[in-house]
């Protein structure tokens, strides 16, 4: 077998990014929460083979799936543009198991106040981590920006939350439980344009298609903001909209009723099961590039 050819173009993803299909594989590969398995010593060992190769050198014996395999543990880890390593939670691949656990609790602890509070809290707590630790560019963000988008995405997310579970007191109990989603895409519309606003002042990196900087754009950064919002309400659609309903099907069964205990672990279970496959394609919905 003779060594790797360098003309591997592993700048980009492994498919065709141009169709939801490619998109959808590479976040299907980009979310996986295996990846959070993964040692300090692997993760290195990926940057050094990444690294490597786009230096010129090529690792004795490595395959093309082996170095597709270390592009994807490596960009699962590190921040494509400052080259960081991001904070576990703060990881694409932390996705699913955290939102799992948050939008479950969410979902199953919904009718007392201080259980909403805390709970959205800490939802918008975890969003702060992901918006930062993935946005775009390097350019830096200040600890007042940070703190001004954290407590107005908290704020605007409990009083929505808070608001419509008083107004929603005496209808169906069905229509409260949709109460946590109305406050997650409500703090989604002011977490993550804040959260990211120094995008919206000195915009994004702007590159050609050799991958080469030509600038920076606003109009870019305000497109690209846009889209994260609309990809992030849908990606909570199924896992906040789909579980309620069963569950409030099931709870009225004798099944349910004899073993109340099954509650919770099972809608923690749907929400996993839609989050498992609605992140990885709300993700894919826009391209990454233009």
């Amino acid at each position: 077998m003779g060594e790797l050819p360098l003309d591997i173009n592993i700048q980009e993803p492994r498919w065709d990014q141009s169709t939801f299909l490619g998109r959808a594989r590479h976040f299907f590969t980009v979310t996986d929460p295996r990846n959070l398995l993964l040692s300090g010593a692997q993760l290195e060992a990926s940057r050094n083979i990444v690294q490597n190769y786009r230096a010129g050198v090529v690792t004795p014996g490595l395959t093309e799936d082996q170095l597709w395999r270390a592009k994807y543990v490596y960009d699962s880890a590190f921040h494509p543009d400052t080259g960081e390593k991001v904070v576990l939670i703060g990881r694409m691949s932390a996705q699913v198991p955290m939102n799992m656990t948050i939008t479950g609790c969410m979902l199953i602890f919904y009718r007392q106040t201080p259980t909403v509070v805390f709970w959205q809290w800490l939802n918008q707590s975890f969003n702060a981590i992901v918006n930062y630790s993935n946005r775009s560019g390097d350019a830096p963000i200040t600890v007042g920006q940070l703190g001004t988008a954290y407590v107005s995405a908290t704020t605007g997310a409990v009083a929505t939350a808070l608001g419509l579970k008083s107004l929603t007191k005496h209808l169906p109990p069905l229509v409260g439980r949709f109460v946590p989603f109305a406050a997650v895409a409500a703090a989604n519309c002011i977490n993550i344009p804040l959260m990211r606003q120094r995008e919206l002042q000195v915009g994004i990196p702007v590159t050609n298609k050799q991958g080469q900087r030509l600038g920076h754009s606003v109009v870019a950064a305000k497109q690209g903001i846009f889209q994260v919002v609309i990809s992030r309400i849908c990606m909570a659609i199924p896992a906040m909209a789909i579980p309620p309903v069963i569950m409030d099907t099931l709870e009225k069964k004798d099944f349910l009723k004899r073993r109340p205990w099954l509650g919770a672990p099972l809608q923690m279970g749907l929400v996993g099961f839609c989050l498992v496959f609605a992140t990885p394609l709300c993700c894919a919905l826009f391209p990454q590039r233009r």
